[in-house]
């Protein structure tokens, strides 16, 4: 019997990672991309990011009621609160909650709507319209504009943008999402350079 690939070394895995550009780097407990060369925010604030994400949704399951579906994206410092609770006490909370995490959080973006949990139906159809206004990105034609600089978040049809990006750079973003079928609502929550 013949063997088509053999892993004879851990140098000859990270060097197929390397070729294939999916490579990955271990930071703290974080998995960083190579993608971190076109994002501009620090390893740092990326690995801060993710850190924040995880830390949320161990508290929330731990100091919340049951029954809420509450998603949490952090990006550069500001967290997106998104999906549904139970009660408007438990909006409260998880937002208190989210400005006490550690590390520090600059600002929350409650957008938590009181009501039963959304359907699998429902979350799979975000799921595609989240990818079709990513893709719909790349038709972005803005010296230095890369796509993948925008977070997209989408809950009950309604996108929301986050990324630090210039201001003719949101203007086109928020305008593509707009126009992608399905799309109900875009919600900006950029932070502008220069």
């Amino acid at each position: 019997m013949k063997q088509a690939w053999m892993w004879k070394t851990p140098a000859g895995a990270l060097l197929v990672l390397f070729l294939s550009g999916c490579a990955g780097l271990l930071v703290g407990g974080a998995a960083v991309g190579v993608g971190m060369a076109h994002d501009r925010r620090t390893t740092g604030t990326v690995v801060d990011d993710q850190t924040i994400e995880l830390k949320l949704y161990d508290v929330f399951n731990q100091q919340l009621p049951p029954g809420n579906h509450i998603n949490a994206t952090s990006y550069n410092g500001a967290v997106l609160l998104s999906g549904e609770v139970v009660s408007e006490l438990a909006r409260r909370q998880a937002e208190t909650l989210a400005r006490g995490i550690d590390p520090p959080v600059r600002e929350v973006y409650n957008e938590l709507v009181i009501g039963p949990p959304s359907t699998l139906s429902s979350r799979s159809n975000d799921l595609l319209l989240t990818t079709k206004v990513k893709t719909a990105f790349f038709q972005i034609n803005i010296p230095d504009f890369d796509p993948t600089r925008v977070k997209v978040v989408t809950e009950r049809g309604v996108v929301y943008l986050i990324g630090l990006v210039r201001p003719s750079e949101a203007d086109a973003v928020a305008n593509v999402a707009s126009q992608v079928s399905g799309v109900s609502q875009v919600v900006t929550l950029f932070e502008y350079i220069r």
